[in-house]
Order: structure tokens, then sequence, then C-alpha cells
């Protein structure tokens, strides 16, 4: 169990706005901060961050809450691994006791599969620099790639012996389960005839990079043999499986991810070696598509943190125009695409380790050209003096221009193929036309294909009743949140009787904190709020701001529930959805919202009487309905009812119909 002083000193240090900002790219927008949801596939921002509050909410999905509910939900840790997360990120010393074999069993299927391959991790790298094997073998291979131990240690690189089940068994020692080793596809577990079952590891006799998530943890390996068996794959990488999906992982995002969002700009590679170069060369905004075809996931991944992606092609110009197909899948995503081809016979490894880092980033500087330029002369240059082939270029070229969803964007690049290709605009507008008619009518037909023979449907829409007594109890707990500590000078209502003998409500000034006078107003009325949830959070409230002399909302968040935290998040970050122009601009100035807290405390508080008191009357009234008996006391109950109805309502300026 971790120590609540630790926990306490998490939640205290750990800046939202920062830890959210390693995996969503933040803009500034007012007090706020605005990015993509991570959560789902959206062109606009919906995604807010509150610094002040030190709460988040993404609006696309409708998930919200503080820094450790973000960590949950994205990165899918318990609750301690988001405290162990965050205390590590922020170098605060860990308080915990060790976990029991007992704790250990307890654990769910993820949570065992992601500590069985930190430990694998740990293992490999260990045996790298303690075993004679790994130093003779692995750390000699890492060092001839021109990796400092300093590098290796860093990206967690490791060795497995040649022995058919050494890790294995190391980890059955250790208490880790069989079970988990398989699933991982650390170990490989073959059924032999009379029911026994033989155990091999998976990566034997190879070097390992360890894959990691963008949090950083290990979610699978990829393994290089070194020795000369033809048998054997070269390279070999962990299988799927629930916590390692090899389509949405990027090789080297937890290290690349600070530097893609400062630099605003992520380099794209091939293999592992690659990125591993290129960062200890100091261009650390660098990423490896893991040696699959570039996925949309591994795009989305990338289109959180920047808009610009740069692909390092090498020298090699065998099977480039195959590779730069997949490229289309970026331009579809809305993001801008360059390509930088290295010298012949270079890669981005080699060229990284033969050149200073002052000389590697004028090279990429000044190499880099536009995706659609460069593809347009590449092709231009190889259809030269071939008409069929010209043309089968054009259409190529003009089809990655459809796949570009800006419109200003696609006509630029019309213009500029136009002059490369040395053919009429009109042609390719054609031609665009054509693919994009194409597009529409296959969506079309599939949309179709779809619907239901002759199905009649219905146009009638249901207006969605508005639950007034949901809406007002939620406005009270916002207002606690908010301005619960505050003290304002509230205007009480006495009922009194006047020299007519009328009824009438007079005024009295009160000095009192916020959450007091809601606190008193709702026991002198005898209400308690009906939403079971608010209820909880108003009592929770009311406990905190009367016990603590400085309420902080981010305080009292880390001692709810994460469903109960996601609601607070909602009630208080509904409001950001929506921003006023600049009007200072124009010398208009609205009013702040913080100046009529007093009077908006006492309207609400007014209104929730004045619905309840309708409610009474309704139900009132219903029982007098085709009643024969003596109603007197009822009508009675009813008259002043109304009578009150009517002098709430005249304080709150309303005609009642």
């Amino acid at each position: 169990m971790i120590s609540k002083t630790t926990i306490d000193q998490v939640y205290e240090t750990a800046r939202l706005e920062e830890v959210i900002g390693d995996f969503v790219q933040l803009k500034k927008a007012g007090s706020n901060f605005k990015g993509l949801s991570p959560f789902s596939d959206e062109r606009t921002p919906s995604f807010m961050v509150s610094p002040v509050k030190q709460i988040w909410k993404d609006f696309s999905s409708g998930k919200g809450g503080n820094v450790v509910a973000f960590l949950m939900e994205h990165e899918h840790f318990t609750y301690p691994e988001a405290i162990k997360y965050l205390a590590k990120k922020y170098n605060i010393e860990l308080e915990e006791t060790e976990q029991s074999d007992e704790q250990k069993e307890q654990a769910n299927e993820r949570e065992s599969m992601y500590l069985v391959s930190e430990y694998a991790q740990k293992y490999f790298a260990e045996t790298l620099w303690e075993s004679e094997p790994g130093k003779a073998i692995g750390l000699t291979y890492f060092k001839e790639r021109g990796f400092t131990d300093d590098t290796i240690k860093k990206f967690g690189l490791g060795y497995g012996l040649d022995q058919w089940d050494a890790f294995t068994n190391a980890a059955l020692e250790k208490g880790y389960q069989l079970e988990f080793l398989e699933k991982t596809g650390l170990t490989i577990v073959k059924e032999q005839t009379g029911g026994e079952s033989r155990k091999f590891d998976r990566f034997k006799a190879r070097v390992l990079f360890p894959i990691h998530s963008m949090s950083g943890r290990v979610l699978g390996f990829g393994g290089r043999i070194l020795t000369n068996d033809k048998k054997a794959a070269k390279y070999l990488n962990s299988p799927e499986s629930d916590i390692y999906h090899k389509s949405k992982v990027l090789y080297g995002i937890y290290f690349a991810k600070q530097s893609i969002a400062k630099e605003d700009n992520c380099f794209l590679v091939e293999g592992y070696t690659d990125v591993i170069q290129l960062h200890q060369r100091g261009v650390e905004n660098v990423v490896a598509s893991s040696g699959t075809a570039l996925t949309p996931e591994q795009i989305r991944l990338i289109n959180r943190l920047t808009k610009n992606i740069t692909v390092l092609f090498d020298g090699d110009a065998a099977g480039l125009r195959a590779s730069l197909r997949g490229i289309d899948l970026i331009l579809e995503q809305g993001m801008n695409v360059k390509v930088c081809t290295f010298p012949e016979g270079e890669d981005p490894d080699s060229f990284a380790k033969s050149n200073t880092y002052e000389d590697l980033v004028l090279y990429l500087e000044e190499n880099a050209k536009d995706f659609i330029q460069f593809k347009t002369s590449l092709l231009a240059e190889e259809a030269a003096n071939d008409p069929i082939k010209r043309a089968d270029t054009v259409r190529d070229i003009v089809n990655s221009i459809s796949k570009i969803p800006d419109q200003i964007k696609k006509e630029i690049y019309i213009q500029e193929c136009a002059k490369i290709m040395q053919i009429s605009e009109e042609v390719l507008y054609n031609t665009l036309a054509q693919i994009d008619k194409k597009g529409v009518a296959d969506t079309n037909k599939k949309f179709k294909q779809e619907q239901k023979a002759f199905q009649v449907v219905k146009n009638d829409q249901v207006v969605e009743k508005v639950d007034v007594q949901f809406e007002l109890e939620r406005k009270i707990i916002e207002m606690l949140l908010l301005y619960g500590s505050q003290k304002q000078e509230f205007e009480d209502l006495v009922l009194k009787e006047n020299e007519e003998g009328d009824l009438v409500l007079e005024p009295e000034i009160v000095e009192a904190k916020v959450y007091e006078k809601v606190y008193l107003d709702l026991q002198e009325d005898e209400i308690e709020l009906t939403n079971e949830q608010f209820k909880t959070i108003y009592y929770k409230l009311i406990e905190d701001l009367n016990e603590s002399e400085e309420f902080k909302v981010n305080t009292f968040l880390s001692n709810l529930d994460q469903e109960t935290v996601s609601e607070v998040s909602s009630i208080l970050m509904e409001e950001e959805k929506y921003k006023l122009d600049d009007w200072a601009r124009k010398d208009i100035y609205p009013k702040d919202k913080g100046q009529g807290i007093a009077q908006l405390v006492g309207e609400t508080i007014l209104t929730l009487r004045c619905y309840l008191i309708k409610n009474r009357i309704e139900k009132l009234q219903e029982r007098t309905e085709g009643s024969t008996d003596d109603n007197s006391e009822i009508l009675e109950e009813i008259v002043n009812y109304l009578q009150l109805n009517k002098l709430l309502n005249a304080k709150l300026n309303r005609v009642l119909s």
C-alpha cells in the first residue's frame, strides 16, 4: 500500500498540464489549454485542461477528471500505478509496503502481463551487463553499432542467453506465472504426448529492444539474432497480446514525445537502431513504425503531439515508390508530410553515426522536401519518356492530393504539380473531381446497401425534457466547489405580516461563507438533494469546507472515487466549453462571474424553493381531485403555498402563468 503522505505529496506536486502535455499537444486557450482528444478521432479540439482547477474534460467522449483519472483512462493504470508514475516523474520518494505473493496473485490479467514484461526487461538488461555471454556477444554488438553505455541503459537494451529456457526458469523461480509468460509471448509452451508440456524462451540468443508505451511501460520486445542460423528469423517481435498491439505502437515514442511537442515535428524512420542512433546524436524527436506499414492508429499517436511528420528514407531507391503509397494515410489525417532521403548507401543509422549533430540537423533541414513535391519530382523523372507511365504518374499524384482534407492545400498542390509535370491545371482539377466523385459515389452506394428496402423512416423529433431539480442540484454543487469558502453579503428573506395583515418578504443583510448560506437555507427548508451522487458530493463538500481553513479542489478530488471525480470535473468544466469573444477591444466589458456570487447563490436557492413548492401544490391538488371528503385544510394549505410561491417569484422578477 502507498502511504497517505506520498499520495498527498503527489497531488500537491503534479501539474496536470505537464502530465497531459506528455501525451497530447496542448495550446493555450485563455486561462485553459486545448488539444485534440486522445480518446476519439476528432479534427476540432474539444479536450480542455484547466491549470487553475487542475482538472480536464474531454467533450467528445464525455470523460473527465484529475491527473490520476487521466492516467487511469489513457494508460489503463490502476490507482496505485498512476500514483507511482507521478511519483517517479516528480522525483517523489515512494513510501509503500512490499507486495505479498497473495497480492501478486490477485492482480488482474493485464497488470500481471505488465509485471511480467517489466521483469523480462530487467532480466535481459542484467544478462547483457553481468553475464559473460551477454557482455561478449550482446554488449559487443551494441558497442559496434556505436551506442554508448548511457544510451544502452536509457533504452533498456538487453540480451537473451543461448539456452532454451533460461529466462522462463528464472521468471518461474521469481514467482511469475507461466500463464502470463505465455500470454505475453515471452515463453512458448508446446504440448507433448502424455499430457506433458515443454517450455521455450522466445528470444533465445538475441539482442533485445524493449518496446514502450507512451507512458514508459514495457509492452513487448523486438529481438535480433546475431548468429548465422538460416532456420531462425533474423528479426522477431513479441506476438499480439492484450497489452501489445503492433499497429498501435511506435518504437521510441516514450523517449521522443516531449521533443516532438517542443520541436513541433516528428521524424519517422524504419528501424530500432535508426531511432537510437539519431537520439544519441541529439535528434530526439524520432520514432519508428517497427518494421510494419504505417497504420492510422500510429499516425493519430503522432497527431496528438504535432501536425508535422518528416519521413526519413534510406539512400537505396529500391522499394521507395511502394513505401510512398503508405504515406497517403498521413495526408488523410490532415497532417503535413515531408520526405528526406539520404545519400546512396546510407541510412539514418549510419548517417547519424558518421556526422556531427550540427551536420545532421543541417542536412535534415536542407534536404527535407514537401511530400507531394517530392513524389511529383520522383515519379516525373521515372516516367519522363513514357506517355503511358506519365499518365499513370499524374493519376497517382492527384490521388495523393485527393486525400488532403484542406481545400486550400489541395489547390496549391495542384498548381505545383501542374508546373512540375508541365500539364494544365484544368486537366488536374478534372482528374481530382473524378476521384472525389467516385469516393462520394462509393460512400453513397455503401450507405444505400445498409438501408432496409421500403423502410419508412419517421422524422418526429423527440424533445428531451429538462430535469429542473437535477440542474438546480448540479448548480448548487458547482457553487460550493467554486465559491464555497468565500465570504459574501447575502440578502436573507424573512416572511413577515405587514400592517394590512398581508404576508411579505422582508430582506435582511447577513455576512456568511457561501457553504454556510447554502447549508443553512437547505436545512431550514428541510430540503435534501434527490440525486444520490450529488448528495454524496454535497455532504463531503460541506464537511471539507467546514474543517479546512483553505479549501482546494485538487485536494478534495484526491479523496473521491474516480467515478465521482469524473462527475465533479464535468460540473466544473461545463462552462469552459463556451468562451466570450474579446469584447474588451470594442469597449464592451462583460460582468465578471465572481462579481455576482451572492446573487447567483440566492437566486439558485430561491428557484429550487419555487420548484419544490410548485411540486407540492400539484400533489395537494391531485389529492382533492374527485374526492367527496372535506378538503378545506388541504385547500387552505394550497392557498398558502400559492401565496408564498407568488412572493418568491416576484423576488426573482418572474411572472407566474
